[in-house]
């Protein structure tokens, strides 16, 4: 594979930055994953880490070099996921469980696959537009995707019906294998990113910029839209070339 990957991330208007993100590869499969810890739950930064903790070290254990049956880990991490979180909450005796959006991408035989819970986003960008992207588990995108008439009352695009940590089995959505073509370009990350900044800027920049460039920009100009009480803004930007045994990061 050869691919050039840069991340990033900033903190906003908040008193600590409960994001997380990473990366990781072998010679054929790599792995990218962006979590954000739930405001307003217990230790929402020890749950990002714990899922990237979780999900990555099985992916160290299984690819070699690649993953199997690729969907099947990606449902297999995000619940390992999940039941670390419910273990952790268990093991401190905490009255609510620490909770994580948590969106993973998985490049392997010249293939983007993706799984996510909550409204940490994937963006798949050909040409110029938007060819994919995550729907986000969240009240405002459900309403808009079953047509509900009465728009009267505003719902908050942030407020989600699923994550990882919660009470209830999470929602954990698999989306359709995407064959890679060079110059695509793959962008993962959390609502501090996709709030502010309009989709056609987040077309144009990493269009027009090396992933370096692009990632940076794009997290600038979060900050800036955001104003004040922005939202800490994470994102990993990827720009696939083709299926070699080198990498550059």
């Amino acid at each position: 594979m050869k691919f050039s990957v840069f991340q990033v991330s900033r903190m906003g208007g908040r008193k600590r930055n409960e994001d997380r993100m990473g990366y990781t590869y072998t010679q054929a499969a790599a792995i990218f994953l962006v979590a954000d810890g739930l405001g307003g739950h217990p230790h929402g930064d020890v749950a990002s880490q714990l899922c990237l903790q979780v999900v990555t070290s099985m992916f160290h254990k299984l690819a070699t070099p690649r993953l199997v049956d690729v969907p099947e880990f990606l449902q297999a991490a995000m619940l390992a996921a999940h039941e670390q979180l419910l273990s952790y909450a268990a093991m401190h005796e905490l009255d609510q469980t620490p909770s994580s959006t948590l969106v993973i991408s998985v490049l392997q035989d010249d293939q983007c696959y993706t799984a996510h819970c909550g409204d940490s986003r994937r963006y798949l960008v050909r040409a110029g537009e938007i060819l994919s992207r995550t729907i986000d588990h969240s009240v405002a995108e459900w309403k808009d995707s079953v047509l509900v008439a009465n728009r009267a009352a505003p719902v908050s695009k942030h407020l989600l019906y699923s994550c990882l940590g919660a009470s209830r089995q999470p929602v954990i959505e698999m989306s359709s294998p995407i064959p890679l073509e060079m110059g695509d370009r793959l962008l993962l990350c959390s609502d501090g990113l996709w709030g502010n900044v309009e989709e056609d800027d987040i077309t144009f920049c990493l269009t027009a910029n090396a992933v370096t460039e692009a990632a940076q920009e794009l997290a600038d100009l979060a900050l800036r839209q955001g104003g004040p009480y922005c939202d800490n803004v994470t994102l990993i930007a990827v720009a696939w070339e083709k299926a070699d045994n080198q990498v550059f990061a």
